[in-house]
């Protein structure tokens, strides 16, 4: 029993010092599962802080079922993105990350264009857990580098 209590104090102690944005100069990558919008299938995404406030990045969404009309043509969308991270200016606590976004890209051979509002919460400062919800939505796990 007083090891699971040890655990348990140190899971707190660094879940308290976890970072889930840091502004300029950070970087995370997340992997999930794309559960609803363009299909069903993988994402994976890279975001680069380039001011307090706002990041840029690239990702990639693996759809199984194909895009609407299960054209198997229209199964990958790959996009730029921009986030706009609100925990400073909402005054969250550190380990969440509140933040709209716009993805930009191709998926098949056609424009491709979404927006999210995700959320981010890091368990310590390298793992965290992610959701995105928009006209695509996914969840899943997110790095911190």
């Amino acid at each position: 029993m007083k090891k699971i209590a040890l655990l348990f104090i140190l899971f707190i102690g660094q879940a308290t010092f976890a970072q889930a944005w840091e502004g300029k100069g950070d970087q995370k990558v997340q992997v999930g599962f794309n559960g609803w919008g363009n299909g069903t299938g993988i994402t994976a995404t890279y975001d680069y802080g380039i001011s307090k406030v706002v990041s840029l990045g690239a990702g990639a969404n693996f759809y199984f079922d194909g895009y609407k009309d299960s054209n198997k043509d229209n199964n990958f969308f790959a996009f730029g993105r921009v986030n706009f991270h609100l925990q400073d200016v909402l005054g969250m606590p550190s380990q969440w990350d509140l933040y709209p976004g716009v993805d930009v890209g191709v998926i098949g051979n056609t424009f491709g264009l979404g927006a999210h509002l995700g959320v981010r919460y890091f368990f310590n400062n390298n793992v965290g857990a992610f959701i995105e919800a928009g006209n695509n939505g996914s969840l899943g796990v997110s790095f911190n580098f």
